[in-house]
């Protein structure tokens, strides 16, 4: 029994070593005509079980696996209008939030951050969609092709679960007890790498079936980059000086609006600057003193 057991583990690690080495180029039974299929039966004799969607021996294209992901950032002076516009149209694209986050400045004006999946056939459309609802000032996209991992994710977790079939139907004609452990020790681990590879592959479907969108939408009281460049040279002057009149406003804004805020140092500062402006004078008003009585002491007598 022993070297049956000894025989079978060296033919089951012969051929999970086969189907890893395999695994990634998809081969297949031979796909001669008339042939058919290998079952599990044939795995002893080295035939490769092949998954849906994987390289076939007769060079069958495998379907892309492509992660897409893009990135917004937007304005607008109506910002309720166009948080309400973003929910329905990521309700209408049969997406969802996955994060959200609003803040609030200390002018007032708001700010949000969202990570929004939405299927991936209609990612373009979304994204079209939401640069209508707002002024769009940085979009970016990127695709990443995940295809050749994930097959190759799948092959190996189809190895897995055929010589975990081997492992349990080895364990039901074991008879020894430390052939039992060794066979139940071997199964563990099979399993332990089956979850990994199941999770794996979940977590590579979940990107690709669902695209992700990273987008900033920023409350501001004048959009950026939304005026023509004039061509005659008095709108050029007109538009300069009327930009400069602006930023000469908002910039004296800005300051009285910091000074507000550091109204408690520039009141700590006058009433230093008074007490030592106090001090001095006291002190100018002794240096003088003596020099006024020694000169009334000078002075003749009549």
């Amino acid at each position: 029994m022993k070297r049956r057991i000894a025989a079978l583990f060296l033919a089951l690690g012969l051929a999970a070593a086969l189907l890893t080495a395999c695994g990634g180029s998809g081969a297949a039974a031979s796909s001669a005509p008339g042939s058919a299929p290998m079952d599990a039966a044939d795995y002893d004799n080295g035939g490769i079980v092949e998954s849906e969607g994987q390289l076939s021996g007769g060079g069958a294209v495998q379907d892309a696996k492509m992660i897409l992901t893009a990135s917004m950032e937007m304005e607008t002076t109506a910002f309720d209008e166009a948080v309400k516009g973003l929910n329905q149209l990521t309700e209408r694209m049969d997406g969802y939030f996955e994060n959200s986050t609003l803040r609030t400045g200390g002018s007032g004006y708001r700010w949000a951050d969202y990570t929004i999946r939405v299927p991936a056939e209609r990612f373009n459309d979304f994204l079209e969609q939401a640069g209508q609802l707002c002024h769009l000032t940085w979009r970016t996209q990127n695709q990443e092709n995940v295809t050749e991992a994930y097959y190759d994710t799948a092959g190996r977790l189809k190895t897995q679960q055929i010589k975990l079939e081997r492992l349990q139907a080895l364990l039901a004609k074991a008879e020894l007890m430390e052939d039992i452990i060794t066979i139940e020790s071997a199964i563990s681990e099979t399993e332990y790498q089956i979850e990994n590879l199941s999770g794996a592959l979940r977590h590579y479907d979940a990107l690709v079936d669902y695209a992700t969108v990273t987008l900033n939408l920023q409350e501001v009281y004048r959009l950026s980059n939304v005026e023509e460049v004039p061509d005659s040279f008095a709108a050029r002057m007109g538009s300069a000086l009327s930009s400069g009149w602006a930023a000469f406003v908002s910039g004296m804004e800005n300051l009285a609006v910091g000074l507000a805020y550091m109204w408690t140092w520039l009141l700590i500062l006058a009433v230093i600057a008074f007490a030592v402006f106090r001090v001095l004078r006291r002190k100018k008003s002794r240096f003088h003193l003596p020099n006024r009585d020694k000169t009334d002491d000078s002075a003749p007598k009549t």
